[in-house]
């Protein structure tokens, strides 16, 4: 376990909720992690469970009927949840940035991508000249793998990736130390995914930064991230290493996302599709919220949400029947 001064970021009994017309709706309840410095930590769950407005959280950027409601955030020695605007100001970009869902289409398409870096870095550093700014940002296209000269393109002239790489230097355009990445390549195929990847990888060890890694791709998470967390009906299910999560999912949920995903190496067999629906927010389950869908439910479950329990110095699981599986062993659902 990782020593106090090597925890970079931290929650504790962090709740968001929101407030629609059909009443509250708890969207992160009670979530606690540690996130290393140096360290990839990944964020997996079905949509809806909770990640992306655990990100924005985290950043302070939750736009309304989205608020927090208790708990805590600490970056390194300062809660967030108390930061005053100016704080947030310093803190967003320059000690924690984003990259955000469909991030290919977060580029002005009227300004050039030079333009749109430098625009970043004058928003936080006024007296930087655009000369400077452009320098960083030929420096910064560099880092993620294009040009430099291409900092006079707008991204109408860039494909897929490329943008996907411009905004990744943009995220990077003030040193951050940790970098939340919000489903960085959903809308590119395979092969570019990988190379963005492997480019992220390569500049997190260059430049020392952490990473946040949230999608609902299980099997990609495993093979980026160190640790994963597995978010359900916005409770942290199960949060472990990621090899242990791969190799040995202690929560039922969590088996059943592994289950839903092909072998790439290993023999072919038909998917385990997860059965039911995700639960409604607006009415969750009594107790453990997987219970509806689970296969080893018992009356406990549906009676006791289960607290999130040590298994090991890295290892953490909520499972009634997995933390004690004599519990009427057999009597769950088929």
């Amino acid at each position: 376990m990782a020593e106090q001064s090597d925890v970079l970021l931290k929650t504790e009994s962090l709740c968001v909720d929101y407030w629609t017309d059909a009443g509250r709706v708890r969207a992160v309840d009670k979530v606690s992690f540690e996130l290393h410095r140096g360290e990839v930590l990944g964020l997996a769950g079905e949509s809806g469970s909770g990640k992306s407005t655990l990100a924005k959280a985290l950043m302070r950027i939750l736009g309304p009927p989205g608020v927090i409601t208790g708990g805590h955030i600490w970056f390194e020695d300062r809660d967030v949840t108390e930061m005053n605007e100016e704080a947030l100001r310093a803190f967003r970009w320059q000690q924690v940035s984003m990259v955000f869902q469909s991030a290919m289409n977060a580029l002005n398409p009227v300004s050039t991508v030079g333009d749109q870096i430098v625009d970043t870095i004058q928003a936080h550093k006024p007296s930087t000249s655009r000369q400077a700014g452009l320098e960083r940002a030929r420096e910064l296209l560099e880092l993620v793998g294009i040009a430099p000269d291409r900092v006079s393109s707008y991204p109408h002239q860039l494909s897929g990736g490329m943008r996907q790489r411009v905004v990744i230097a943009v995220a990077l355009a003030l040193n951050p130390t940790l970098l939340i990445m919000d489903e960085p390549t959903t809308a590119l195929d395979v092969v570019v995914q990988k190379e963005i990847l492997q480019r992220i990888a390569t500049l997190k060890d260059e430049l020392g930064f952490s990473i946040l890694f949230i999608t609902h791709d299980l099997p990609l998470m495993l093979q980026f991230c160190d640790r994963v967390g597995v978010l359900y009906g916005g409770r942290m299910a199960e949060l472990g290493p990621a090899g242990g999560l791969k190799n040995a999912p202690r929560h039922p949920y969590t088996e059943g996302l592994m289950n839903a995903f092909p072998s790439i190496d290993g023999p072919k067999e038909n998917l385990k599709v997860l059965k039911g629906a995700s639960l409604s927010l607006l009415a969750p389950p009594s107790g453990c919220r997987f219970h509806p869908r689970c296969p080893y439910a018992t009356d406990i479950c549906s009676q006791e949400h289960p607290a999130l329990t040590r298994l090991s110095a890295r290892h953490e699981v909520a499972c009634h029947h997995k933390l004690n599986p004599t519990l009427a062993t057999g009597l769950g659902r088929p």
